[in-house]
């Protein structure tokens, strides 16, 4: 490999292990307790949770994406999923916004903890990753936000192998819920 490659792939391994099992275990938790789930992230991140979605209704839960038709209100007993490497981007902030004011419990997946909304969440996972808030001048081998966004879909999915794990459902269960339609 390539020292570029090499660099990149430590990017993205380190970020992935910046976040400890009891931060996932956490996760998993508030998944597994809320009644329905509803996830938001803007640009490449909103692709990674979109990926979450389709991996919890795999799973069995009962899991929306914001901005979709068929996501319901969230309130008491909800969970709302945001992710935003960066903080501070006015979307993510309104929807923490709806979500604590209607009730629902908010999980706030970020690169960015000492930035808004976090201070609005009711568990915080810190991915330690470059973003584009702390991107100027770096040396990283990949652009902008690139670590987190790729570090996230790694952990999204290491996130709902616990899912199941927890529900005990085998691989064909999750299979059996996947869409035919393709």
């Amino acid at each position: 490999m390539t020292s570029e490659t090499e660099r990149a792939l430590q990017e993205i391994g380190d970020a992935v292990r910046s976040v400890p099992g009891t931060d996932l275990d956490g996760v998993v938790d508030e998944l597994l307790h809320a009644r329905r789930i509803a996830c938001y992230a803007g640009g490449r991140e909103g692709l990674v949770m979109r990926g979450l979605v389709m991996r919890l209704f795999h799973a069995g839960l009962d899991a929306h994406y914001v901005g979709e038709m068929t996501c319901p209100a969230v309130g008491p007993g909800d969970l709302l999923v945001l992710s935003c490497g960066p903080g501070r981007i006015s979307m993510v902030e309104a929807l923490a916004g709806v979500a604590r004011r209607d009730g629902a419990r908010l999980l706030y997946l970020t690169a960015q903890p000492q930035n808004p909304p976090a201070d609005q969440a009711d568990v915080v996972v810190r991915v330690t990753a470059q973003t584009m808030a702390d991107d100027q001048a770096s040396a990283a081998a990949l652009p902008m936000g690139s670590a987190y966004e790729i570090a996230l879909f790694v952990l999204v999915d290491l996130i709902t192998n616990r899912v199941r794990q927890r529900r005990t459902e085998s691989v064909e269960r999750l299979r059996s819920r996947h869409t035919n339609l393709e």
